[in-house]
């Protein structure tokens, strides 16, 4: 098995000339028939499987199939894309007439004028056809006959970095040890709010297996119409030359088959030519290949993220030792691991899938990697070190749900979705302590870690960040059992360890008395919220912050003394005594979710019926008779509907409905939390389709506050698709 894994010659991704050109026919013929969609898909399904060394009629095939794509992406007035697969194609071969000539149409297209004519002369001369010069000069007629205008700054493939700069502040911070957590991060000043604290590229990182097709496999971003693939195998793909080139190395660059043309060009048009290539090919890698070592095998593509991980930071951690001389053995990180709080199959697992690595990795490195009890063991020690203590990469992306057309336009609901587009160690990073209530928020621009002070934070307090599950997001038992069962871990944060509204309601069901706001729990919450009121063996109760208000309108008994003890019973309203029959009321609830999944997907699937829709509302009234009016249930279920809504044009139902969720998650998350930030972008698209520009400007400055306060001037670079944001941010 780990042979078929790990050799060359059982490779699922190598490359095949006959599926290249089988995918080139097929594009072809959908664009003889204008169907560009469907051409674009085979285009580049083709340059995924063509090998670079096939040449087709005297032409290189990959060159040929960007040069197809590049026609297309023009057809589809993608006028950027279209110039950039032209200049992949003169990178394979500088002499390819018609690249030049795709080039200068996409240039001309996107203004570049004086840029275009160059394209296209440096076309002419390398032209032999009598029919094909007298389109080229065709097109020059049309681009010379029309008042030029300066160019734009030229386009260069770029990687997709921000340029944006916010300037750490200089807070000194400093690793401490405590007993509960063991290491962790405080400041030694204090912080405002809002301050960047930190900035780091990871040490390794990999793509999420399920953004495989849809983001770069280097900075993760979403992939542009030209994709470009690896040239040497058809697993990895790309949003530029550039990425490609950082992550497989200068060896899997293309590089044209002659710097000369080979053609009477003037002195100008051979400057040009050569200010091109010198473009394209003027790429200083200084970053770790990290694909290299996986290019054309099987075993990244089968073995889990966490695993090829630890494969890429074994190989940065041999590539570095060779760079400086030294001898190459297994990277054991300075950070904490779980190892020893593992059951026996947990570690056992960590052993096979260590054994298994080594394995596909010593056919590549060979006695770099010597097969030995210590080099598992170090390896053993690794993975149990990225479980613990590796980062999911989330990445913004900003969408438009878009309804039926009206007189004003269509009618659109922007939403933000967070992606969870891959995973990667930080080793400053991973420093940092988390907290289910946490005061520090971390935040990613391509693979690039910034982590910010969300709150004022005193000289000497631990600076905390997310696990993932916040408070307001699960309720505590599900909480504590996901880290139990992701890190082996029992959280005794200040969310976990004293009470909170956030938890006695986000899954509560509501009084009988329908006068009466108290919660009733069921009997997996109650064990949860017992223990933050009587931690202790002996039962003595705790000191419970009751003082605040929402807390006591919902569980007034947890603020009276009952003895030695103060007790929650399932069942029972925690605010007047009510016994609530919980099973009926968990028929009721399974009854409704039929009909709000239903709505669900198909919001998903980009549909809504209206007897879907009338069903769902009716579900949502039984919802709120079950449920108490704070579960987020109820939320969830509000949010479809503002969806629905939005999309068959009925925007004032569909703002009522939005207001209502963003009440609810306001007291399960507070204010200012980010969750509000992005609601109430979709919120303010509502409004500014309805025309209400008071509550737009209203929600405009909502959100400009608490985007802010989470990304500071990252704002525009994290969110570059929602437009009414423009104006303030």
């Amino acid at each position: 098995m780990v042979e078929d894994l790990a050799h060359t010659s059982t490779s699922l991704s190598f490359k095949n000339e006959e599926s290249a050109l089988e995918f080139k026919f097929k594009g072809n013929n959908c664009f003889s028939n204008g169907d560009n969609s469907n051409a674009l898909r085979f285009y580049t399904q083709a340059l995924r499987v063509a090998p670079r060394d096939v040449d087709v009629m005297g032409k290189n095939l990959v060159a040929i199939l960007y040069v197809n794509r590049a026609a297309v992406l023009q057809k589809m007035c993608l006028f950027l894309e279209s110039l950039r697969d032209c200049s992949r194609a003169l990178s394979i071969c500088t002499s390819y007439s018609k690249a030049w000539y795709r080039r200068g149409k996409a240039n001309s297209s996107l203004g570049n004028y004086d840029d275009a004519v160059r394209d296209l002369n440096v076309s002419l001369c390398m032209e032999h056809s009598l029919s094909g010069k007298q389109q080229i000069e065709g097109e020059l007629k049309l681009i010379l006959g029309q008042n030029i205008r300066e160019d734009f700054p030229p386009n260069v493939n770029k990687c997709k970095e921000s340029s944006v700069t916010d300037q750490l502040q200089g807070i000194r911070l400093q690793c401490v040890k405590t007993e509960m957590k063991g290491r962790g991060m405080v400041s030694l000043t204090d912080i405002p709010q809002a301050t960047l604290l930190h900035a780091e590229e990871p040490y390794a990182a990999i793509i999420s297996k399920n953004c495989r097709e849809s983001h770069c496999h280097f900075c993760f971003s979403e992939l542009p119409a030209d994709i470009v693939p690896c040239p040497s195998c058809s697993m990895a793909l790309y949003c530029s030359q550039l990425c490609q080139i950082h992550s497989g190395g200068k060896d899997q660059q293309f590089h044209t088959k002659n710097h000369g043309t080979g053609f009477d060009l003037s002195g100008d048009l051979e400057n040009y030519v050569a200010s091109v290539i010198k473009e394209i090919e003027g790429v200083n890698i200084k970053k770790f290949a990290e694909h290299k070592h996986e290019c054309g095998v099987n075993w990244p593509a089968a073995l889990p993220a966490e695993i090829v991980l630890a494969g890429r930071v074994i190989v940065k951690f041999i590539e570095q030792n060779r760079h400086s001389g030294k001898t190459s053995t297994i990277v054991n990180l300075d950070l904490c691991h779980n190892y020893l709080q593992l059951d026996p199959e947990s570690r056992l697992e960590l052993h096979i899938s260590s054994i298994v690595l080594l394995k596909c990795l010593h056919y590549f490195y060979g006695s770099d990697i010597p097969l030995n009890g210590n080099t598992i063991s170090q390896c053993v020690m690794l993975l149990s070190q990225i479980n613990v203590n590796s980062m999911a990469i989330v990445l913004v992306r900003s969408a438009d749900l878009v309804g039926p057309p009206s007189s004003a336009g269509n009618h659109t609901a922007s939403t933000v979705e967070q992606v969870r587009a891959g995973q990667a160690i930080y080793l400053a990073g991973s420093l940092y302590n988390h907290s289910c209530q946490p005061n520090i928020h971390t935040y990613f621009l391509s693979r690039t870690l910034y982590i910010r002070a969300i709150d004022f934070v005193a000289a000497g307090d631990p600076l905390e960040l997310s696990y993932g599950p916040q408070v307001g997001q699960w309720s505590c038992d599900k909480r504590q059992l996901s880290l139990k069962e992701q890190y082996a871990f029992v959280c005794s944060c200040t969310g976990c360890s004293q009470l909170n509204f956030s938890d006695l309601v986000i899954n509560s069901f509501r009084c009988l008395n329908q006068t009466c706001s108290g919660v009733v729990l069921d009997s997996s919450v109650t064990n949860y919220e017992q223990e933050k009121i009587n931690p202790f063996p002996c039962r003595l109760p705790q000191q419970v912050p009751l003082e605040l208000d929402d807390v006591k309108r919902v569980a007034r008994f947890l603020g009276e003394e009952t003895g030695s003890n103060r007790s929650i019973k399932p069942g029972f309203c925690l605010s007047c005594g009510n016994f609530c029959n919980l099973e009926a009321s968990n028929a009721v609830v399974k009854k409704t979710e039929i009909w709000i999944g239903r709505l669900q997907s198909l919001l998903d699937s980009g549909e809504c019926l209206a007897t879907t829709l009338s069903n769902a509302l009716r579900a949502l009234d039984s919802l709120k008779s079950a449920l108490h009016p704070y579960n987020k249930k109820v939320a969830e279920a509000e949010d479809y509907l503002a969806q629905a809504f939005c999309l068959i044009g009925d925007l004032q139902r569909s703002r009522d409905h939005c207001q209502a969720s963003i009440k609810i998650l306001e007291k399960l998350y507070g204010d200012d939390h980010i969750v509000i930030g992005n609601e109430m972008v979709k919120l303010a698209s509502i409004q500014l389709s309805l025309g209400e520009e008071h509550a737009v400007e209203e929600s405009r400055s909502r959100i400009n506050s608490i985007f802010s306060r989470h990304y500071g001037s990252h704002v525009d670079a994290m969110f570059p698709h929602v437009r009414f944001l423009k104006r303030d941010i």
